[in-house]
């Protein structure tokens, strides 16, 4: 199988949309949630999709295969919020290494299968490594500016667990994503590096901050370029943004990234902005159109989706992307 290296040099490859808009639409309740293997959880779980690996194992298959038949290369494991960390929400900390194992394992199954019908068209596996429900570098309480409520250490750690259950179970990439806290992404590309030097690897790895708002800066407050250049030392498959803002508020930013990133560039933006009630209008057209720009403009190499996409968002991101190159990823020298 072609690596993921030699096929971007060659097209311009489409990663999946929404993992959550999907479950979403099961309507799954506490009990679902639950499954035979935590009925008497002490807390209540509903909510935590991860979980849904090993209660719902079917139904995130399903999502994984409606995204590789809608025209994706690439699918992410359920696991955005996979780290001991954010499921200390749950008690269930001492899940972690399951969780993403299996997550990874559903994926990889589902991928292998694609890529056995169609070889010409190999599928992937990208662990997702979300971001935790805490920040490195800012306090949480404004009375108390010095106050950390996790540290890097604390965060490498999780990270790294996390990082060899996906690893273990079988993904091929590794995406560190929605980082609106650089300090956060620096611990979880530390930890992969301390893998990958333990494991003697190599593995592809993906990082894809989020700007919060019209500022154009992350939520620890850097803009693109500081992004850019503040990971910029760990050998990179991509670099991008993804969520929080719409398509076309993305370009700008996708703008700075394809002129310095000596890496390819990668964007999965949400179906537009959410509206009053948290949901997400634009239509595949809408959102397709929008992503022609990017396209016209050679900004990017990997697409796909984020919040409220669907796979027919991803179908029609997939059936225009393939009418163009991908952006050089030429050594960009100063």
């Amino acid at each position: 199988m072609k690596d993921i290296q030699a096929i971007l040099d060659e097209r311009i490859l489409v990663l999946d949309g929404a993992m959550g808009t999907m479950l979403q639409r099961h309507k799954f309740t506490e009990e679902d949630f639950r499954g035979e293997q935590f009925k008497d959880w002490p807390v209540p779980i509903q909510g935590n999709n991860d979980i849904l690996s090993i209660t719902q194992p079917e139904a995130i298959k399903q999502v994984h295969r409606l995204y590789f038949e809608a025209g994706a290369d690439i699918v992410e494991t359920n696991t955005f919020s996979g780290t001991t960390i954010a499921m200390a929400d749950y008690q269930m900390e001492d899940l972690v290494y399951e969780l993403n194992y299996q997550s990874a394992k559903i994926a990889k199954e589902i991928a292998d299968e694609f890529t056995a019908k169609e070889p010409h068209k190999p599928r992937f596996v990208a662990g997702s490594i979300g971001p935790t429900n805490k920040t490195a570098s800012m306090s949480p309480d404004v009375n108390d500016p010095g106050y950390r409520a996790v540290s890097f250490d604390e965060l490498k750690i999780a990270y790294k667990q996390q990082v060899m259950a996906l690893l273990d179970g079988g993904a091929d990439i590794l995406l560190v994503e929605t980082v609106f806290d650089t300090l956060n992404a620096k611990a979880a590309l530390f930890a992969i590096e301390e893998i990958k030097e333990e494991r003697d690897i190599e593995v592809p790895v993906m990082v894809s901050g989020t700007i919060t708002d019209a500022s154009g800066r992350t939520l620890s407050g850097q803009t693109a370029e500081a992004f850019l250049i503040s990971i910029s030392h760990i050998p990179m498959l991509s670099v991008g943004f993804n969520c929080a803002l719409g398509a076309n508020q993305l370009t700008p930013h996708l703008e700075v990234l394809s002129q310095k990133a000596p890496f390819a560039v990668s964007a999965h933006p949400n179906a537009g902005l959410p509206n009053a009630f948290g949901e997400y209008d634009e239509t595949p057209e809408q959102m397709a159109s929008q992503i022609k720009e990017y396209l016209d403009k050679n900004l990017i190499n990997i697409v796909g989706g984020c919040c409220g996409t669907t796979p027919d968002h991803i179908k029609a991101i997939a059936e225009l992307a393939k009418n163009y190159k991908p952006r050089n990823i030429a050594v960009l020298t100063d």
